[in-house]
Formats: structure tokens, sequence, C-alpha cells
């Protein structure tokens, strides 16, 4: 075999180390969806908003069509967590919207309590395990009254009357110098 030659994974481990990654923010999902956030620890969560199993109202689908950043802190309600899925009501510019993204959509997770961050291989959101059946789940009647979402790379946060510019700015700096995972990490360069 020629050195410059990388093996063919047959076994795919890029796809099981996405698959259980997702597997960890799930279980961190369900953990508050029954107790809360503990202390500090507060979620940015990135999402395809394109993805077919995302619901969201047209308002927010139409402001903000690829992609969005939602943060789990201070103001969410009514969190359920699936095998597949999650749903959060959150508030943007005062209205409450119903969000529901599948785990297959995500492209990004980030703890800044603790600087845990997760990025996830967009290849891999072509090739979502049976999420189109969500999709099928939610009637068009449904799908209007459900939130929408962010502008590429613009974070969304929920309306909290207590997070001020300062507070936005610390958490802002909370990111800075955190180390992001990245799948690449787990793959020989060609």
């Amino acid at each position: 075999m020629n050195d410059e030659q990388q093996p063919e994974d047959l076994i795919r481990y890029d796809v099981l180390t996405q698959e259980a990654l997702r597997d960890v923010i799930r279980k961190v999902l369900e953990e508050v969806s029954t107790s809360g956030l503990p202390g500090e620890h507060h979620f940015f969560i990135t999402f395809r908003t394109d993805h077919p199993s995302v619901r969201l109202s047209a308002r927010m689908r139409e402001r903000y069509p690829e992609e969005m950043t939602i943060v789990v802190q201070h103001s969410f309600w009514d969190l359920k967590v699936t095998e597949r899925y999650f749903e959060i009501d959150l508030s943007f510019d005062d209205i409450l919207e119903r969000l529901r993204v599948p785990f297959s959509s995500l492209k990004g997770f980030f703890d800044p309590h603790v600087k845990f961050g997760v990025q996830f291989d967009a290849e891999y959101l072509e090739a979502a395990n049976g999420d189109v059946e969500i999709a099928k789940e939610t009637s068009s009647d449904e799908v209007e009254n459900l939130p929408q979402v962010a502008k590429k790379h613009d974070v969304v946060k929920s309306k909290d009357k207590k997070t001020s510019k300062k507070k936005q700015d610390e958490e802002q700096s909370d990111t800075d110098g955190a180390e992001i995972v990245s799948l690449d990490q787990f793959r020989k360069k060609q």
C-alpha cells in the first residue's frame, strides 16, 4: 500500500461518532427537561432550518431559511425530548414560538459554562435516519403555528428582561478560548 493512500473506512467511525455525540446532547436535554438547568449551565444550539423535519412558523422560516442558533438559558418553556427530536417554546420579539428540532439537524452545541462544544459534519445531515417520518407527523396547519428561525450565523436569544448588554458581552467572552470538538479531529486528513 502506498503511504499516500488512506485506507477506506468501511466501519464509518465518523457516522458512529456523530450518532454518539447527538445521543449525549439528547441525554443532556432530557435531564434539563425533568430537572431544569443546573448551576450556570446554558446552551447555544445551532441547527439547520432547511432540514425537512424542522418545524417552525412560516414567519421564522422566512426570516431564517438556512440555519439558526438558539440559546437555552433563562426563558424557555415546555422542553420535550424524544429519541429523534426536541421541542421547546422560546420567545422571539415577545412572540412565543414552538420549535421542533430533530437531532439530525444539529450543526453545533456549546455549553459556555464548562467550555464544552461539538460541531457536526454537514454531510451527515443528508443521511439522516428516518427523520422525514417526523415531517409526515405534522400537518401543514400545525406547521404554520410553529416557530421561526434565525439568519445564518445569528444567535437568537429568548427574550429575558434580566439579560443586559453587559451579560451578553460576558457570555460572548465565555466562548473565547473554548475548544470546539470537530469530527475532522477524529479522521485522518487525506
